[in-house]
C-alpha cells in the first residue's frame, strides 16, 4: 500500500478551522487532480498569507502523493520557515528529515509538533502517523499509537480510521481483518465514503478476491461518479485479470474526470506495468510532445520500445530506444540510475549489432549489484558465443544454469553444447547439454546432428558406432524444405556417409543393401563425390 504513496489528507481538520476553498483543494488532491489542487493551494497562500504555513504543508502533501518528492520537500520547508511555531510546519520539517533518512532529527520535530498542541490536536497526530505509515522507512507501532490517540480526541473523523487501517495492514500484511475493521468503521461514520469502499476493494484485490473487489469499485463509482480513483483502481484490476476491454473503459472514465498530463502519465505507467508496451509507447510519446518529460518517462519509453519490438528484427525502435536512454542518462541524478537502465541499453545495443557496447553495459549493471550476474549471464554468454569466445560463453551459461538444467532454455542448451564442442572440446559435456535440446525439442534436427558429432568424437575409431542413432534421427527430422535447402547439403552428406560406412564396416550391423541406400543419397546430393562413386562402382554397390 505504501507503493501507492497514499497520503492522508483530512477533509475535517479538527481544531483547524479552514474555509471551504481549502476543502475543495484537498478534495482535488484526493481525487488525483494534482495540478488543479496545486493552483488552489498557491492561490490560498496568496489570498490568506496568515495561514500560509498550513497551506504549504498540504501543498507538500499534494506533491508527495503524486510522487514529486523534491517539490514536496520545497513546500514543507517553506511552510516551516514561514512560521517556525506552526505545528503543521513542524510536521512538514520533520517529513523532510524523515524522508532524507535523518529519523532522529525528524522525531524531534514530530514530538515538538505534538507538544506544542499539548497532544490535543488530532490532525497533527494523524499527519505524523501518516508519515510513519507511508514513508519508505516506517514506524508502524508509533503510527498506531498516535492514531488511537487521535481517534479518542476526534472519534468521528474518518481519516483516523483510514490511516489506522493502512497502518494495521502494514503491521500484519498476511492478515487483513484488522484493517477491514477500521475501513468498516469509516463506512459506519459515512456509508457513502468512497475512499473507505475503495480501500476495502484494494484489500480484497490484494487477497486475489477479484470479484468482491470489482463489486466494491463499482459501488464507489455508483455512489460518486466523479471519484476518479475508483475508475483507476478498477482499470488496474482489469489489467491484472487480463480484461483489456474493461480496463480501457475504466481508464477512459478516469481520464474524462482527470485528463491532465499527470493523469495520462499514470495511465501510461499502468500500461507499462501491465506489459502493454506498444500502447505505453503511444502515451509516453504523447506526453513528450506536450513537454511533459521526466527521466521516468524517458526510461519507460526506452524500455517499452525494446519490449514492444523484442521479437522483431527491425532496428528503428532500438535506435529510438537508445536515443531515449541517452537523453535519460543526461538528465537522471546519479543516485537514481538503476541496473535495469544499463540492461536495457545493452539490449538495444545488442539488437543493433553493437555487442561490445552491450557487454560493457551488462557489466556495469553487475557492478551495481552482484545479483545481476545471474540475471544477465544468459545475455552475456550469447555475446561471447557469437564472438566465438567459447570459454567465456561456457562460464556465463554455467552461472545461469547454476547446476539446474531447467534454468536454460533450448537455445541456450544448444549454444552451451556447441561451446563445449568447439572450446575446451569436452565432448561429454557437449552431449549432455545437447541432450537437453533433443529432449525438449524433439523435432529440432540440428540437435541430433550435434549430438552425432559429439558422440563421434567420444568414439574414436567407431568402436561403438555411437553416433549412428543421432545421424539417423537427424535425417528423419529434416523436412522436405530442409532437405532442399543448399545450406543443409553438407550435413546430409556427412550423415549419409557415416551411415553408409556403418552398414559396410560394422560387425553387428553390416548390411550392404542399406549401405547402398545411403551412398546413393550421397551421390544424389553430390554426383562427383569420390567415396560414393567408388562404393557404387564396387560389387556391393552394383
Amino acid at each position: 500500500m505504501k507503493n501507492y504513496m497514499l497520503v492522508a489528507i483530512s477533509l475535517f481538520l479538527g481544531s483547524f478551522a479552514f474555509g471551504q476553498t481549502l476543502e475543495e483543494a484537498l478534495k482535488k488532491t484526493d481525487n488525483e487532480r494534482y495540478e488543479l489542487a496545486t493552483k488552489d493551494f498557491r492561490s490560498l497562500i496568496t489570498k490568506d498569507p496568515a495561514k500560509a504555513a498550513d497551506y504549504y504543508f498540504y501543498l507538500g502533501q499534494n506533491f508527495y502523493q503524486q510522487g514529486e518528492l523534491d517539490s514536496a520537500f520545497g513546500a514543507w520547508q517553506k511552510g516551516a520557515s514561514f512560521d517556525a511555531a506552526n505545528p503543521l510546519g513542524m510536521v512538514g520539517s520533520g517529513n523532510v528529515l524523515w524522508h532524507k533518512g535523518d529519523t532522529a532529527a525528524a522525531r524531534k520535530q514530530f514530538v515538538a509538533a505534538c507538544t506544542t498542541t499539548k497532544h490535543k490536536n488530532a490532525e497533527v497526530m494523524r499527519q505524523v502517523a501518516a508519515t510513519y505509515t507511508y514513508a519508505k522507512v516506517q514506524n508502524i507501532d508509533a503510527a498506531i499509537k498516535l492514531l488511537n490517540d487521535a481517534i479518542k480526541l476526534d472519534p468521528k473523523n474518518v481519516e483516523g480510521h483510514l490511516i489506522l487501517g493502512d497502518a494495521l495492514l502494514e503491521k500484519t500484511p498476511s492478515n487483513g481483518s484488522p484493517a477491514i475493521a477500521e475501513y468498516n468503521k469509516v463506512l459506519d461514520l459515512d456509508a457513502k465514503n468512497c475512499r473507505g469502499i475503495v480501500r476495502k476493494a484494494k484489500l480484497y484485490q490484494r487477497a486475489k478476491n477479484y470479484d468482491s473487489a470489482e463489486e466494491l469499485y463499482k459501488e464507489a463509482q455508483a455512489l460518486d461518479p466523479t471519484y476518479a480513483p475508483a475508475y483507476r483502481e478498477n482499470a488496474e484490476l482489469n489489467m491484472l485479470q487480463n480484461k483489456p476491454k474493461e480496463a480501457v473503459e475504466n481508464w477512459k472514465k478516469y481520464l474524462e474526470l482527470n485528463n491532465s498530463d499527470e493523469a495520462r502519465y499514470r495511465f501510461a505507467t499502468s500500461l507499462y506495468l501491465s506489459r502493454r508496451y506498444c500502447d505505453a509507447i503511444t502515451e509516453f510519446e504523447g506526453l513528450h510532445t506536450r513537454n511533459f518529460v521526466t527521466f521516468y518517462t524517458r526510461r519507460m519509453l526506452a524500455y517499452s520500445l525494446y519490449e514492444c519490438n523484442a521479437d522483431s528484427q527491425l532496428t528503428d525502435a532500438n535506435t529510438k530506444g537508445l536515443e531515449e536512454l541517452e537523453r535519460f542518462f543526461a538528465m537522471v541524478p546519479a543516485d537514481k540510475i538503476a541496473a535495469y537502465d544499463y540492461k536495457y541499453r545493452g539490449l538495444h545495443y545488442s539488437k543493433l549489432g553493437m555487442d561490445s557496447l552491450a557487454l560493457l553495459d551488462y557489466q556495469k549493471a553487475i557492478s551495481m549489484d552482484a545479483i545481476w550476474e545471474k540475471e544477465l549471464s544468459g545475455l552475456i554468454a550469447k555475446i561471447y558465443y557469437k564472438a566465438k569466445k567459447y570459454d567465456d560463453a561456457i562460464k556465463y551459461y554455467e552461472i545461469k544454469k547454476a547446476g539446474k538444467a531447467y534454468n536454460l532454455n533450448v537455445t541456450e542448451h544448444y549454444e552451451l553444447g556447441r561451446a563445449y564442442y568447439f572450446g575446451p572440446q569436452n565432448y561429454a559435456l557437449a552431449d549432455s547439454s545437447l541432450r537437453q535440446v533433443t529432449d525438449q525439442s524433439a523435432n529440432f534436427a540440428s540437435g541430433y546432428l550435434w549430438r552425432a558429432r559429439a558422440n563421434y568424437k567420444l568414439d574414436p575409431g567407431n568402436v561403438l558406432w555411437a553416433a549412428k542413432p543421432f545421424y539417423e534421427t537427424y535425417l528423419e527430422k529434416l523436412t522436405p524444405e530442409d532437405k532442399a535447402n543448399s545450406y543443409n547439403k553438407a550435413t546430409q552428406i556427412e550423415a549419409a556417409k557415416y551411415l553408409g560406412d556403418y552398414y559396410v564396416n560394422s560387425k553387428e550391423g553390416k548390411d550392404l543393401a542399406k549401405a547402398k541406400i545411403y551412398w546413393k543419397m550421397v551421390l544424389d546430393l553430390e554426383p562427383t563425390d569420390s567415396q560414393a562413386k567408388a562404393f557404387m562402382a564396387s560389387p556391393a554397390g552394383r
